[in-house]
């Protein structure tokens, strides 16, 4: 039976556009930490690198190297861990300005099948290395990672509209006598921004709470 995250995780990816807590238990990604503008090429070839992996295990059959327990799947979809630079953390806060995309951080990460053991994505990472000659590929890493409580919700629009909906989340967190643990966020990206039209992108949004 082919797993479908779409489908089978549906809790986690496809959350109503109203905020709302959920539980993320530990899952494992291949992931890759950098700052960088997202319109640049270096946040491009970021991104580029955890697909070719991704794409790698999820083909692998055809080249006779499955790893153990394999089973057809869907690819899971992007996601990015966000921050600002400690020195853009320095400056005085000016209200309304928009955000110094230079100076973000972030952890861009995709999920791997709970059949992928550490030993075979490493394998898959050094493989890369031989036809792919990125500095940033050092960077890669395979690792397991649990949000636990937060609040999310799913974003419909542009990117640059975000801040509502987190505005949402946080007025929601309150009202559940819960706080933001930091500005840090985590966004789960279900639209190509090159093919979807940006006030029909559908991004979920989620926050640690305590």
């Amino acid at each position: 039976m082919k797993l479908d995250w779409k489908k089978d995780d549906k809790r986690f990816y496809q959350p109503a556009a109203e905020p709302g807590l959920i539980e993320v238990p530990a899952f494992q990604y291949f992931a890759v930490k950098g700052q960088a503008n997202p319109d640049s090429d270096e946040f491009t070839r970021h991104v580029g690198l955890l697909y070719a992996l991704s794409y790698a295990i999820r083909m692998s059959p055809k080249k006779n190297r499955a790893p153990a327990g394999y089973v057809e799947y869907t690819v899971f979809p992007l996601e990015g861990i966000w921050d600002i630079s400690e020195e853009a953390k320095r400056r005085p806060k000016v209200t309304g300005a928009p955000v110094d995309r230079d100076a973000l951080v972030f952890d861009l990460m995709i999920r791997q099948p709970s059949f992928v053991s550490p030993d075979y994505a490493a394998g898959i990472i050094e493989e890369l290395k031989k036809k792919e000659k990125d500095p940033f590929l050092g960077g890669v890493r395979f690792e397991s990672i649990a949000d636990g409580s937060c609040v999310q919700m799913m974003h419909l629009g542009p990117y640059a509209t975000e801040a509502a909906s987190f505005a949402r989340m946080e007025a929601f967190a309150t009202e559940k006598g819960l706080r933001r643990l930091s500005l840090v966020h985590r966004e789960i990206y279900l639209s190509d921004p090159r093919k979807t039209a940006a006030e029909k992108l559908r991004t979920v949004l989620r926050f640690k709470v305590g």
